[in-house]
């Protein structure tokens, strides 16, 4: 297989034109939001008592979520989506209903007595019927690509799923009828292979998606600033009627998801607090104000969510 950089591969999806400058603004809004996922996913991994499981599968994925859905529009549609609650958060569902999902709890218009048994399936794990979402998914984008509304749709999801050829059906269907479609595939593993599965199904994977006309692009899930720049292209195509984009998020270096910390060179948190100190852009204020205020949100949410 031809193995691209991942800066080759998006300037081949942005037409060769390059991307423009982001401000500073929306890199802090990048960071900032970063920051609430990483607090969000630290308080799951309390909360539920999972703490290996939470912390493996969404505790650094902060970087894939934020860079993908920071830009989308309100009309736009999400699902399957991965880790649940950092993307539902991230599009604006209340901190308070995520929390009552997560841990079973009444959901508007309901009472404490229908309340349900703690959701199984997040934050962690992804929905069984994952290649019926996927299927969903690209059947809504081409419905939305019908009635010609600019809408766009992201599917996300874990590696796990990859290997049990949940894609290929939709990739099909988006591929052949130019859906307006963004795939995000959280494979996690290295171009030598340093992951959850072989090599060769990882390229067997990538060539299905381009055999079906999509353009795979590699991009490190570490570096917001690359998932984002590529995010952005990838939705602005499909928005365009260009089709559907395979983002494929692959950690250059590997990624020990048990060492995410102060100090650890892979957190994609650290990575962009050493991108914003080299332009020169101070975030000690930033991380503490999102420290305290967010602390009070998460706690009034929780206590809401346990009402």
């Amino acid at each position: 297989m031809t193995t691209r950089t991942k800066n080759q591969s998006a300037a081949v999806l942005a037409g060769n034109h390059g991307f423009s400058l982001i401000s500073d603004e929306k890199l802090l809004q990048l960071y900032s939001a970063m920051m609430r996922c990483r607090m969000i996913g630290e308080r799951v991994r309390v909360l539920l008592g999972q703490d290996k499981a939470v912390k493996d599968d969404a505790v650094g994925q902060e970087a894939t979520v934020v860079g993908v859905t920071a830009d989308l529009l309100a009309e736009d549609s999400t699902g399957p989506s991965y880790p649940d609650f950092m993307v539902k958060f991230i599009r604006g569902v209340p901190l308070d209903e995520v929390f009552r999902t997560l841990l079973g709890g009444a959901g508007p218009g309901q009472t404490k007595s229908d309340r349900t048994k703690p959701d199984q399936t997040s934050p962690h794990r992804m929905p069984l019927a994952i290649d019926a979402q996927l299927n969903a998914a690209a059947s809504l984008a081409l419905k939305n690509k019908q009635r010609k509304n600019g809408k766009v749709v992201v599917a996300f999801t874990g590696g796990g799923t990859i290997a049990q050829g949940s894609w290929q059906k939709a990739f099909r269907l988006a591929g052949s009828r130019k859906a307006p479609i963004v795939f995000v595939a959280q494979n996690r593993r290295t171009p030598k292979a340093a992951g959850p599965m072989p090599q060769a199904e990882v390229e067997d994977f990538v060539l299905d998606a381009q055999a079906c006309g999509l353009p795979c692009i590699p991009v490190d899930p570490n570096d917001v600033v690359a998932v984002y720049r590529v995010a952005t292209e990838a939705i602005a195509q499909a928005r365009k009627g260009n089709g559907p984009t395979l983002i494929e998020c692959v950690s250059g270096e590997g990624f020990d998801h048990s060492s995410i910390g102060p100090g650890k060179a892979r957190d994609p948190i650290q990575n962009m607090e050493t991108y914003l100190s080299r332009k020169g852009l101070s975030v000690e204020g930033l991380k503490g104000e999102v420290a305290v205020s967010f602390t009070r949100e998460l706690n009034a949410a929780i206590e809401a969510a346990k009402d």
